[in-house]
């Protein structure tokens, strides 16, 4: 029997997803590719805010992800335990990314020009760290992507629907088990 994930999940899957998937994307962009400094300056912005804002829904999503973990006691196959290691070392490597992206701000971090929270560091070498281990774990952030991608790929062909369960609609029968 497969699990099916509350709305509340997939909801903070899918917003995980798409902001993780375009501040890889569009900093990696601005990072290799010669782009003005608007541009630059643009993506930056956005990154921050977006970021800044999804730190508590991060939170929230780790904490839901390793308490459902605990419930579920530890008597897991094998095979669940690799997919709950790779799965707690991709949350490890986000909270990596969004802390060091915090601490490498060198200036006070605007969050779309709503909210303004001071510049959490002052010694440029910590600042220098915080952006060489930010990088360093974006790196890492988008292979483990890459690979969670892969293995979604191999558990849909394989026939195990896990896609089917990451999204709103119910599972097929759902409705008619329900009104029996």
């Amino acid at each position: 029997m497969s699990i099916h994930y509350s709305r509340r999940r997939v909801l903070l899957h899918w917003l995980s997803a798409a902001i993780i998937l375009w501040a890889l994307a569009s900093g990696f962009y601005v990072a290799f590719n010669p782009v003005s400094a608007s541009t630059e300056h643009w993506v930056g912005s956005l990154n921050v805010s977006l970021t800044t804002l999804f730190i508590p829904f991060f939170l929230w999503r780790a904490w839901l992800f390793f308490c459902e973990q605990k419930s579920r006691g530890a008597a897991l196959a094998v095979d669940k335990r690799l997919a709950f290691a790779v799965h707690a070392l991709i949350y490890l490597v986000i909270g990596v990314v969004l802390v060091t992206g915090v601490l490498m701000m060198k200036s006070a971090i605007n969050v779309f020009g709503l909210v303004r929270f001071p510049q959490p560091l002052a010694d440029p070498v910590l600042i220098e760290l915080a952006n060489t281990v930010h990088a360093l774990s974006c790196m890492v952030l988008s292979l483990l992507v890459a690979l969670h991608l892969c293995a979604v790929l191999w558990h849909e062909l394989s026939g195990r629907r896990v896609v089917r369960r990451m999204f709103f609609a119910k599972p097929a029968g759902t409705l008619q088990r329900a009104q029996r």
